[in-house]
């Protein structure tokens, strides 16, 4: 039986690189985005079945995910959407810091529960987090909200990984590097592509025994 992925935030950079992978690896992808029309058109292309206009913010949007998908298994979801703003000490907009919470923090902790029908045995579930979330690594101070929401992502997935563990189910934290994406302006290392490739070699050797680790896609382990 082929295996099903779902992936939030599908519709562009790393989420649509990561539809690409694992639908030309043979796997049936469900591609969730808040865009519709022209701005899905590239994910029509690749996702198996593309479910449009889901803000993972609004919980009477993921309530609508979750009735579409009821009676359908994930093997693996992907929780990709995100936002990235800059605050400067001086000059902090809470209203920005309080948007990225919800994008990139709460959203995911959001969907995963509402989803935790279609999961099961075997099934694994991805946070596409950032190494900004490490409170050690933080040597340059700035981007308030961002470092704070992706640890506070990191918080949630730790203690989902525990959760989920009883059930076979396992967790991971995944930074994927500094991304050529339309989020930083195109200004990254690396192509969505590698970074893609990255995530699922650390996804596919995730394990029970390794659940609620956090990684660089290139391997790395990552200090919390």
């Amino acid at each position: 039986m082929t295996s099903t992925v779902l992936i939030t935030g599908a519709n562009r950079g790393v989420g649509l690189a990561l539809a690409s992978h694992y639908r030309n690896a043979g796997r049936e992808v469900i591609g969730v985005c808040r865009g519709s029309g022209d701005d899905t058109a590239e994910l029509r292309q690749v996702a198996t079945r593309v479910i449009e206009g889901i803000d993972v913010t609004r919980a009477e949007d993921v309530a609508r995910l979750a009735a579409e998908l009821e009676g359908q298994r994930l093997d693996l979801l992907i929780n990709n959407a995100g936002l990235l703003k800059d605050e400067r000490l001086g000059e902090i907009d809470f209203d920005s810091i309080r948007a990225q919470m919800e994008v990139n923090a709460y959203a995911p902790l959001r969907v995963t529960e509402a989803l935790l029908g279609c999961l099961g045995e075997g099934s694994k579930v991805a946070n596409v987090s950032s190494r900004m979330g490490s409170i050690a690594d933080n040597d340059s101070g700035g981007r308030y909200g961002y470092r704070a929401s992706k640890a506070a992502l990191n918080a949630f997935g730790r203690s989902l990984a525990m959760d989920l563990a009883p059930r076979g189910i396992a967790v991971i934290q995944l930074h994927p590097g500094y991304v050529q994406t339309r989020m930083v302006n195109f200004g990254g290392l690396i192509p969505p592509e590698e970074a893609a490739e990255g995530i699922a070699e650390r996804i596919e050797a995730l394990t029970l025994e390794t659940t609620g680790s956090f990684w660089h896609s290139n391997g790395e382990p990552l200090p919390w």
